[in-house]
């Protein structure tokens, strides 16, 4: 390969880095869902299992649906929003177990969803260690 063959790759090379930076600074914030909006998720699903009602059912679907394309949500919060995607539809008996299959995904989103920067580890210094005996 020649000098002047090399330089020249070099250069596409550069102008295509070049031209790939602003796209990386234009990229969105999105904000985590807030608690509120997680509870009316939530109290949706609730009405939807109680209701076993076709436009609450498909009000939750509706709701919830975003959250899995939301980029800054981990994968186990989309987890439990895809199980209450696929139970949060009506049937032909209420039972109790329909409505536990989608109060369950429910409770969980509240848990699991609420802004996971803010979870603390556990402390390490109480792991592990002797424990001091009182007199």
């Amino acid at each position: 390969m020649s000098f002047h063959k090399i330089q020249t790759n070099l250069a596409a090379l550069g102008l295509l880095l070049l031209s790939a930076t602003p796209a990386f600074s234009e990229l969105e914030y999105v904000p985590i869902p807030t608690k509120e909006e997680l509870r009316s998720i939530q109290r949706q699903a609730f009405t939807c299992s109680r209701t076993n009602d076709a436009e609450a059912c498909r009000r939750t679907r509706q709701m919830v649906d975003p959250l899995m394309d939301h980029p800054r949500l981990p994968s186990s919060c989309k987890d439990v929003v895809w199980d209450l995607l696929q139970v949060a539809k009506t049937a032909s008996k209420n039972s109790f177990q329909r409505r536990d299959s989608i109060d369950s995904p429910a409770r969980r989103l509240s848990v699991i969803c609420i802004n996971p920067t803010r979870q603390k580890s556990p402390n390490p210094s109480n792991q592990g260690g002797l424990v001091p005996q009182q007199s």
